[in-house]
């Protein structure tokens, strides 16, 4: 039995920005606390680079700065993103809830809301994804390093 009750039109209607939000929520904290994470490793690097006095060891940490800031630049883009894309899905569940009780109803801006928040999400997702790709290369690069100067201590 289908119900015309206007109040349950507007609850369902608001169910899926709320979705959106719990998912950009989640996607919030995990890339808040990878930009914490980014934000130690450079204050780590800097310490090592201010106590260094080597030429080629302060042209490395100057590299894996370089890179690190590249991280956080991404990060933060997609923090910009994912916070647009939460008011985006706020502004959509106000309107819906809205529509029901003015006179003119709010028309496809619901839905366009929605449609820029889902972009949103999807942009912020291909930044972080980026990010992935430069943690793991910084990685990689490290392990290089260390087992090249290792193989350089320790001749075989």
């Amino acid at each position: 039995m289908i119900t015309t009750d206007p109040d349950y039109a507007i609850l369902t209607a608001m169910l899926a920005p709320a979705f959106f939000m719990t998912a950009t929520g989640s996607l919030l904290i995990s890339a808040s606390n990878r930009l914490a994470r980014v934000v130690d490793r450079l204050r780590q690097l800097m310490k090592e680079m201010e106590q260094s006095t080597d030429q080629d060891e302060l042209e490395w940490l100057d590299h894996r700065i370089s890179r690190q800031r590249r991280r956080s630049r991404l990060i933060l883009r997609a923090n910009q993103l994912l916070y647009l894309s939460l008011s985006l899905f706020v502004g959509t569940s106000l309107m819906v809830m809205l529509d029901v009780f003015l006179p003119s109803p709010a028309g496809a801006l619901p839905t366009t809301f929605a449609g820029l928040g889902v972009l949103g999400l999807f942009a912020s997702s291909l930044l972080m994804s980026r990010e992935s790709t430069i943690a793991v290369a910084i990685l990689n690069e490290e392990m290089d390093r260390s087992h090249t100067r290792v193989r350089v201590r320790r001749p075989a």
